[in-house]
Order: structure tokens, then C-alpha cells, then sequence
């Protein structure tokens, strides 16, 4: 009798599970069906709450980062302008502009006797931390400055920026400072003339200094 108790009580047990099984099963059925789904059935994560727009990813760009980075560089080459001024005793008001010149190295435009324009253009470019951040800065402050204007452009007026969006990755890791340069500089290379004038063209890049500006 104990045996047949037993049975009777393990039989009832896993129609219980199973019970359980189906009702778990009809359940999450009916989940599926009511959850939106795109062409090949799968569940459409881009649905939002509220039914509106997703952002543009470039809405999301991390631009005051990027301010950041430039402007530590930018920093580095205006006091290195001015040490040079202080070093030579002269007006520290002097104007000056540094560019590279088409055989590579940097030239140095500025209002001073010859001899010593000639010689702080040889010390900057033994300056290999000065040769860097003026590198650098040729490259990414054009970027910089071009995503600024759009965006604000864009915030300002709702005037959308069809290379900037074509600039920008929807993968957020992927929009790091030099991802962006690296981009904007082939993006250039394909443009017409009227739209790479329009870009701006960091190959022509030159930092001017006005110490009393």
C-alpha cells in the first residue's frame, strides 16, 4: 500500500510540472506576439517609449572632451611662443605665426630682427614636445572646430550637417578624437573643391600668437 501512496504521490508530482511547464510556456507565448518585431521576426530594440526619434549620434559626441585634449596642447604651444619672446628680451607683443613648411619642418613668421627669427625657428623645431603638440594641433583643432560650428548650428537653427553625420559613427567607441580626424581627412580628400574650402583645410594649418590679445 505504501508503494502505490508513493507512486500516486510522484505520478501527481510531475503532472504538477508539467502544468506548471505549459502554463510558463503559454505564457511567454503570448509575450512574443504582442511584442513589436521587424521584417525577419526578430524584436525591434530601436522602439522607444514615447514613439519619437532617437537622437543623431553625433548629438552625442563627447565635444568637451575633445575641447579639453586640444586646448592642453594648444596651452603648450602659446607658453613655449612666449618663453622663446622672454628669452630673446623681446616686446612681448611681438605677433607670431608657426606653420609647417612644404619640406615638413616649421616655419616661423614674425615682426624681429632676422637672426633671431632664424634662430627660434631652429630651437622650435629641436623642440621635439613643441613639434608634437603643433602637430597634433594641425590635425585635430580643423576637426574640433568644424563638428563645434555644426553642432551649434544645428542646436541653434536645426540646420543639419550632412558630413557631419557622415562623420560620425553610431558606435560611440568609435568617435574618439583621432577616429574623427582620421574620417574628416579622408572625407576631405573626396569632396569638391567648393566643399573642402568650405571644411577648412588643415594642411594649411598655422598657429598665430598676440601675447596681449
Amino acid at each position: 500500500m505504501s508503494l502505490l501512496s508513493s507512486l500516486a504521490r510522484l505520478g501527481a508530482g510531475f503532472q504538477q510540472a508539467a502544468e506548471s511547464r505549459s502554463a510558463a510556456q503559454a505564457q511567454q507565448q503570448k509575450a512574443s506576439a504582442t511584442a513589436p518585431q521587424d521584417a525577419t521576426g526578430k524584436q525591434d530594440d530601436s522602439v522607444t517609449l514615447n514613439g519619437g526619434e532617437q537622437p543623431k549620434a553625433s548629438s552625442r559626441l563627447a565635444v568637451s572632451r575633445y575641447k579639453s585634449d586640444v586646448g592642453q596642447d594648444a596651452a603648450f604651444v602659446r607658453e613655449t611662443l612666449r618663453h622663446k619672446l622672454a628669452e630673446y628680451n623681446l616686446n612681448p607683443a611681438t605677433r607670431m605665426a608657426v606653420q609647417r613648411s612644404s619640406g615638413g619642418t616649421l616655419a616661423l613668421e614674425a615682426r624681429m630682427p632676422e637672426n633671431l627669427r632664424q634662430q627660434i625657428e631652429l630651437d622650435l623645431n629641436n623642440n621635439k614636445g613643441f613639434k608634437d603638440a603643433f602637430g597634433r594641433l594641425s590635425m585635430n583643432e580643423p576637426t574640433l572646430a568644424f563638428v563645434d560650428t555644426a553642432l551649434k548650428l544645428n542646436k541653434a537653427y536645426g540646420v543639419n550637417n550632412s558630413l557631419l553625420d557622415t562623420l560620425v559613427s553610431d558606435n560611440q567607441q568609435f568617435n574618439g578624437l583621432g577616429d574623427l580626424v582620421h574620417r574628416y581627412d579622408n572625407l576631405r580628400q573626396t569632396l569638391s573643391a567648393e566643399r573642402v574650402e568650405a571644411a577648412g583645410n588643415p594642411r594649411h594649418y598655422a598657429f598665430s600668437l598676440n601675447a596681449q590679445a
